[in-house]
């Protein structure tokens, strides 16, 4: 899942310096933290269901919006949140420590992906056909770390017949994450294990009719968890732009299911108040 929030990046910023620079930052603007080259959620040309949620937002806000672009991996937050060079980041998990949550405005879900003239119709990380299948998972990181799905089938033993693509492939290409979506196009793969905004929108825009299915059986595999609600993030203590954007999120709750429906997003629906808390 390339969304903050799976840990790794620690920072430290000065009050002062943060004061500094959030004072200096204009009333007219929202200022967004993005990656320029990350759909469906962020690009360059603001392509991304989250631009396009950030210029709903400045529109309600009567501000406009603009950005900081960073590459969102290893420093994010250091090099763009907490260095005050913007101060809001779109969409992180709910849990996430590094920043000031609002309440989840979408939820998601690890999901299969395959060629539909396959007819795989693989819903559960227990069917047992994933043990002859060519499979393939994200890995996250440098160091390789596992997604969920790429954990859980290596806890059941199933790694011979796995590939791992890195989520950040070569950051030269557009989208880098899709290498892994590609390949179940082209028949590399069978079958792919992805975060569902991701699968979802690449899917959509495939030119072979591919098969979304969310993963099932994830409970069986705690504490590793195959849902997300995902929130947007602001500095710790910026509760008044916090509250501003749970209001947002609380009075446009259909338009934004329609633009997450328009870029493919599976969606779980939850009956949570996601009061988050505050």
């Amino acid at each position: 899942m390339r969304r903050l929030g799976s840990g790794g990046i620690v920072a430290v910023a000065t009050t002062v310096a943060l004061t500094s620079h959030i004072m200096a930052a204009p009333a007219s603007e929202l200022r967004v933290c993005a990656d320029p080259n990350n759909m469906p959620f962020s690009n360059s040309a603001q392509l991304g269901f989250e631009n396009r949620l950030a210029t709903l937002i400045a529109d309600h806000l009567g501000k406009q919006v603009s950005y900081t672009w960073w590459a969102q991996r290893r420093g994010f937050i250091r090099n763009t949140l907490k260095a005050g060079k913007c101060d809001v980041v779109m969409g992180v998990s709910s849990t996430y420590d590094l920043v000031e949550a609002t309440i989840p405005y979408y939820r998601s879900t690890y999901v299969f992906l395959s060629r539909q003239d396959q007819h795989l119709d693989v819903t559960s990380l227990l069917d047992p056909r994933l043990r002859k299948l060519r499979i393939g998972v994200h890995l996250i990181g440098d160091d390789g770390n596992n997604t969920p799905p790429a954990q859980a089938l290596g806890e059941q033993g199933i790694v011979d017949n796995v590939r791992g693509y890195s989520i950040y492939g070569d950051y030269r290409e557009a989208n880098p994450p899709a290498r892994l979506l590609e390949a179940v196009e082209s028949r590399e793969i069978e079958l792919a294990a992805a975060w569902g905004p991701l699968a979802g929108y690449f899917a959509k825009l495939s030119p072979v009719s591919l098969t979304v299915t969310p993963i099932q059986d994830g409970d069986r595999f705690a504490p590793q968890q195959f849902q997300f609600s995902i929130s947007m993030g602001v500095r710790k203590g910026d509760h008044d732009l916090r509250d501003q954007l749970n209001a947002f999120i609380i009075g446009h709750r259909a338009e934004i299911a329609t633009l997450l429906r328009d870029y493919g997003v599976p969606v779980v629906e939850t009956s949570e108040t996601d009061s988050g808390g505050h």
